[in-house]
């Protein structure tokens, strides 16, 4: 599982994933902002029904 440093340098193909295997998901929902990843996390959560852990797997 990828860490915060991994994840952000390489958001745009993980965002890209995510709207592969979710396509309910907004630009809005996966807006990577510095300093707010926890907020993000949580978005994502509750419009998945995932566990941050099972989001972050998906980038394995």
């Amino acid at each position: 599982m990828p860490n915060s440093k991994e994840i952000e340098g390489n958001w745009n193909e993980f965002k890209g994933k995510l709207k592969q295997k979710f396509a309910d998901l907004t630009d809005d929902d996966l807006l990577y902002d510095e300093g707010k990843e926890d907020e993000m996390w949580g978005k994502l959560q509750q419009k998945l029904g995932k566990t941050e852990k099972e989001i972050k797997s998906l980038f394995d």
